[in-house]
């Protein structure tokens, strides 16, 4: 793999969370294999996480077409906005870890300047078609890593950027997946969480629920299978992604906020804004505090979003910042260590 030996010192043991040395781990004694140049730092998983595993090993996607460049796919990932402002926010020193990478853009996109990058995903061939092109390309500092979510094979307080979209409402406990992913975060690192929003997500469900009434013989106002028409391949994914996921469930701003606090992770703000009528963003404001909003705007934006995020299939992003730990005061010697100093300097 390219480059990717400079991130070995971000991984970890899945079963003792020890150091691991050429993946061996010095704590429990545990060897890790390394087939295709993923390392495999996978646990066994439950009957529901092995069947969304399951489901995305028969069809990865996106796959990398005949003569596709990294130009082509950081040209295509940057023209969207967010992709745009998250790509400015990271330092390009930053350690970052993409949880649920699948095929491997986004991780491709954001290996630039000293980043190290690691992207993590429970599906073997999803990865190795982004080992293989990250390998083409000559990206240097990433590595691509097989493990699940809720045990990850990677140190803790490490990540100076957790990246984890359209993942967690996939897993059987969201909340709990939410906690061990916090936990790859050093003081101060940012978390980018994207999830399926409750209410955002209903027309969508409405479709779903027609499409499956019809045994998929209509799916009425969906955008993006409109698009790809005249791409076959492409449709099928999002059909199947969409309409015929085997686990999914839907979240609210409240909720996410929850999992912020309880894991020490002070919110900043969400993408799309909850502020109506909030200015555009501009540089590295995606990892900055938004102002305040009150209960009626906030509420008032996310019914919005059934109008603007639907037709991508109602997916939100909410940024915190992990907590920083707090200074200590300085302790003043007592009485007895004073008169010890003193005698001392006589």
């Amino acid at each position: 793999m390219a480059g990717g030996t400079e991130c070995f010192e971000l991984l970890a043991c899945p079963e003792c969370s020890g150091e691991l040395s050429e993946l061996w781990c010095a704590s429990c004694g545990r060897r890790y294999e390394q087939p295709d140049g993923i390392p495999d730092l996978r646990r066994p998983s439950d009957e529901r996480t092995a069947r969304v595993r399951d489901f995305y090993t028969v069809a990865p996607f996106p796959g990398y077409p005949p003569g596709e460049t990294i130009a082509n796919i950081r040209s295509r990932l940057f023209s969207n906005e967010f992709v745009r402002l998250l790509d400015e926010a990271i330092p390009l020193d930053a350690r970052i870890v993409e949880i649920g990478c699948g095929t491997g853009q986004m991780s491709l996109c954001l290996a630039q300047g000293n980043r190290r990058v690691i992207g993590a995903d429970l599906t073997r061939p999803s990865l190795k078609l982004a080992a293989d092109a990250a390998d083409r390309f000559g990206i240097e500092r990433l590595l691509f890593v097989e493990t699940d979510l809720r045990r990850p094979g990677l140190r803790q307080g490490a990540f100076d950027v957790v990246y984890c979209s359209g993942v967690l409402h996939h897993t059987p406990d969201p909340r709990a997946s939410f906690a061990a992913v916090a936990k790859l975060l050093k003081p101060g690192g940012v978390m980018v969480l994207g999830l399926y929003h409750a209410i955002a997500r209903l027309p969508h469900r409405f479709r779903r629920a027609i499409a499956r009434m019809t045994g998929f013989r209509m799916i009425p106002w969906d955008p993006v299978l409109r698009a790809r028409m005249n791409e076959p391949e492409r449709r099928q994914a999002w059909l199947r992604d969409q309409y015929q996921h085997p686990e999914e469930h839907r979240h609210t701003i409240a909720e996410v906020k929850r999992w912020f606090s309880e894991n020490g992770i002070r919110y900043l703000r969400t993408y799309p804004s909850t502020l109506v009528g909030a200015a555009p963003l501009q540089g590295t404001q995606l990892f900055m505090p938004a102002e305040d909003d009150w209960f009626l705007e906030r509420g008032l934006s996310q019914l919005g979003w059934m109008g603007t995020l639907s037709k991508e299939g109602g997916l939100w992003v909410t940024i915190g910042a992990a907590s920083e730990p707090s200074p200590q005061p300085e302790k003043k010697p007592t009485a007895t260590e004073r008169r010890a100093a003193h005698d001392e300097a006589r």
